[in-house]
């Protein structure tokens, strides 16, 4: 009798196994091809310039501040237009990345 029961045992083992097996072997819709980001991008996938001066590190803005403080005139407006909208940090930056590229 107790090998009875070992065998029945092993039986629904092996049948839940077995099921388990084609469960998990069953085709699934198919992954969406992944395909890497190239230079190809469409742009609106990227952030906009501004947006990305938002991320440069103190050095970088430090730099772009000192070639765009040449002109002097330009430079003194677009500090006045972002102090007039009460921009400060990083968030000043990208606006006058914006104002001195215009």
């Amino acid at each position: 009798m107790k090998c009875f029961h070992t065998l029945v045992a092993a039986g629904i083992l092996t049948a839940f196994a077995v099921s388990g097996t084609a469960i998990a072997q069953t085709p699934a819709t198919p992954p969406a091809a992944k395909t890497a980001p190239s230079a190809a991008a469409p742009d609106s996938a990227k952030p906009s310039a501004a947006a990305q001066v938002e991320n440069w590190t103190t050095k970088q803005w430090d730099a772009a501040k000192r070639e765009w403080a040449k002109d002097k005139k330009k430079w003194a407006d677009c500090n006045k237009q972002s102090k007039d909208k009460k921009l400060e940090g990083r968030k000043s930056w990208s606006f006058l990345y914006t104002c001195m590229k215009s």
